[in-house]
């Protein structure tokens, strides 16, 4: 059975309260031999270290969402610096911009709110980028309608920090980008939907040691089992429609996106 790691799940969400031992043998059962679990936020944060102090495969990422960026602290930076320095911690993150949501959509909200969220979401970001180069760690990237923006932050980081930007939706060009700047970009269930021909035709362009896989979970879940909870078990069925695209065998892409992510998570 070829092996493969799930790069990217929210493990410490409630989606999976009471179950992770069975979603681990799941996925342990699957394949999927390395996992690692993204923060949202400080108590997510130190949630996902004790899921990896309790599981020997499991890894963590640290760090607060763009989405929540109204209740993070001021100065992040202090706590990111004392969590960062666990030994299971491989990345800062997850971190970046989401445009997604702006006040001025919401129920109320003004165009001059737009701008506050925006800058607040970019100074969170930058606080992210500036612990990890002082760690020696590499960067877990949210963008969400705003690439170009979400690239204006991080390239002055980029000599010193890599990142993977996640659940890459953009298109050809935008993921050579990413990769002229040393980074990687991430695929997950999208690539088995129907209407995900832009993911494949974005995957098909990338370099076969260039990207990683991962679930989301409990998001996107591929087929064919969409409409219930995705978990990391199911990177095995993105695995085999990735090997599909990319026309190589799930050993071959196993080879090399457990290396990439190896190389881009120093501490796997």
């Amino acid at each position: 059975m070829a092996e493969f790691y799930d790069t990217h799940a929210h493990l410490d969400y409630p989606d999976f309260a009471g179950e992770l031992d069975q979603v681990i043998a799941r996925a342990t059962d699957a394949g999927i031999t390395k996992l690692v679990a993204i923060a949202t936020n400080l108590e997510s944060s130190r949630k996902v270290l004790e899921i990896a102090d309790r599981f020997p495969s499991v890894y963590a990422v640290i760090g607060w969402h763009p989405t929540d960026v109204g209740d993070a602290p001021d100065d992040i930076r202090p706590a990111l610096f004392e969590l960062g320095r666990h030994p299971k911690v491989v990345a800062i993150g997850e971190t970046g911009l989401d445009y997604y949501r702006l006040p001025s959509k919401q129920s109320g909200g003004k165009s001059t709110d737009d701008e506050v969220y925006k800058a607040d979401q970019a100074g969170l970001f930058r606080q992210h980028l500036e612990v990890a180069a002082e760690l020696g760690l590499n960067c877990v990237i949210h963008q969400r309608d705003c690439f170009e923006e979400t690239l204006a932050e991080f390239e002055p980081f980029s000599s010193k920090v890599r990142g993977v930007f996640h659940c890459f939706a953009n298109d050809p060009e935008s993921m050579r980008h990413v990769l002229s700047l040393g980074s990687l970009v991430s695929f997950t269930g999208i690539l088995t939907f129907k209407n995900g021909a832009n993911i494949r035709e974005t995957l098909s362009a990338t370099p076969l040691d260039r990207f990683m896989l991962e679930t989301d979970s409990p998001f996107l879940t591929p087929e064919p089992y969409r409409g219930k909870r995705c978990e990391p078990a199911y990177v095995k069925e993105i695995s085999v429609v990735a090997a599909q695209v990319k026309q190589c065998s799930t050993e071959e892409l196993s080879v090399a996106t457990c290396e990439t992510a190896r190389r881009f998570f120093k501490k796997l």
